[in-house]
């Protein structure tokens, strides 16, 4: 396995950043995701840990963090990444999405500014598949990387102050799903009906970071019952294990 440099610095007071290469690309987030895995198998108490794009937040919840210490430590780690090998799951995620115009609110507009026809934004949009590079902003909010350049547009110059729950959006080179009412600046194209998250979970968001995403255009009412088997418990979302 291939490993990058590395930048370690102190984030507060108990806490460190650990910085990768500044690129946005699926074999970096590789590398982060291996150290993560190797760093909780030294089973050191205390540490919570946030994997972005090309960085890793890692909080200690002790007292004291011994930064020069806690820099040794990960530079071992890193440094024994080339010599391991870490399996780890990774799936793609059927998602479902109604792209009306209910809920695709700003559709009409992304697809004028694009010059694409709805139906061809549609098309692009449900046959990519999007890789997880981040969880955060909002609990389950999931950053997508991987969106075709056809589809990149910049955020709305006005956020909302209430954007619905489920919604998917369009900002920059990221597509994304809102998992709860809030506000935001995305362009919204259309709604999932799937929760995704739920605090009351063990594990609350199914969809991990280095997963992949894959939407499905489905009706209003494909929509309506989904929403339905997903508030009783027993709706499933499709996947599929890309490295069995």
């Amino acid at each position: 396995m291939k490993s990058y440099p590395i930048t370690i610095k102190p984030f507060g007071e108990r806490a460190i950043l650990i910085e990768w290469p500044n690129q946005v690309e699926e074999a970096i987030l590789a590398n982060i995701l291996d150290f993560y895995d190797a760093f909780k198998e030294l089973k050191l108490p205390g540490w919570e840990m946030s994997v972005a794009y090309n960085s890793l937040t890692m909080v200690c919840n002790k007292e004291h963090l011994d930064f020069e210490q806690i820099k040794k430590v990960v530079l071992d780690c890193h440094a024994k990444l080339e010599n391991i090998k870490i399996r780890r799951a990774q799936h793609l995620w059927q998602i479902p999405v109604c792209y009306d115009l209910e809920f695709g609110i700003d559709l009409e507009e992304v697809a004028k500014k694009l010059e694409l026809s709805i139906e061809e934004l549609i098309l692009q949009h449900t046959s990519h598949q999007y890789v997880v590079y981040g969880i955060g902003f909002l609990p389950g909010f999931m950053y997508l990387g991987g969106l075709p350049q056809t589809l990149e547009i910049p955020r709305r110059a006005e956020p909302r102050l209430q954007v619905a729950k489920g919604s998917v959006g369009l900002a920059g080179k990221q597509t994304g799903i809102y998992p709860q009412d809030s506000p935001g600046g995305w362009n919204i194209i259309g709604n999932c009906p799937v929760n995704l998250f739920n605090p009351k979970l063990k594990e609350p968001c199914f969809i991990k970071v280095g997963d992949k995403i894959q939407f499905q255009q489905i009706s209003k009412a494909e929509y309506d019952l989904h929403k339905i088997e997903g508030e009783v418990g027993i709706y499933k979302p499709e996947k599929t294990e890309l490295n069995a």
